[in-house]
């Protein structure tokens, strides 16, 4: 009875230690991002163009009074023909005190991984800059790319912020 137990409580410790992500499609790959940053998911719908803007940032939309920026990440990443569909979705996310948007193919679920699940990612040349990457979640049979959505948002790349505010 006692091994049981212990079996239990080793359980609990990995429980604490697992961190929740949302899963999400661009083109052929899955990735995740932490669900904290996530404020909510909204289906695709008509931005506000922003002349001399990025090309993937698609513009801008009301929220409920705030302005969000809308960054597309397949255009960011040159991921396949960007194509709006039913499924597209713009997760909003809340960012060191920025809210921003970004558009995926589909959002899939909301899964749990420990440290131990998520391994580094090969040095390669890939369209998300591997400074952005925190790594390779494998979930089942799943391989999901773990973006750092703060890093990469908030990268003076992205246009998101004002130099003064950074």
């Amino acid at each position: 009875m006692q091994l049981g137990s212990e079996a239990v409580a080793i359980d609990d410790s990995h429980r604490e230690l697992e961190q929740e992500f949302l899963t999400f499609t661009l083109g052929p790959e899955e990735y995740a991002i932490d669900i904290l940053k996530v404020q909510e998911i909204r289906g695709y719908d008509t931005v506000t163009a922003i002349a001399n803007a990025p090309k993937f940032i698609k513009g801008v939309i009301n929220l409920r009074g705030t302005i969000v920026p809308i960054v597309d990440l397949r255009i960011k990443f040159g991921i396949g023909n960007v194509e709006y569909t039913p499924f597209t979705v713009v997760i909003i996310l809340n960012l060191a005190e920025r809210v921003v948007g970004v558009v995926v193919d589909s959002v899939s679920d909301v899964i749990g991984m420990t440290p131990e699940q998520i391994r580094p990612a090969p040095n390669f040349s890939s369209q998300v800059g591997a400074s952005f990457i925190r790594g390779l979640g494998t979930v089942d049979e799943r391989m999901l790319i773990v973006v750092d959505i703060e890093r990469l948002m908030l990268a003076p790349e992205m246009a998101l912020i004002d130099e003064a505010t950074a």
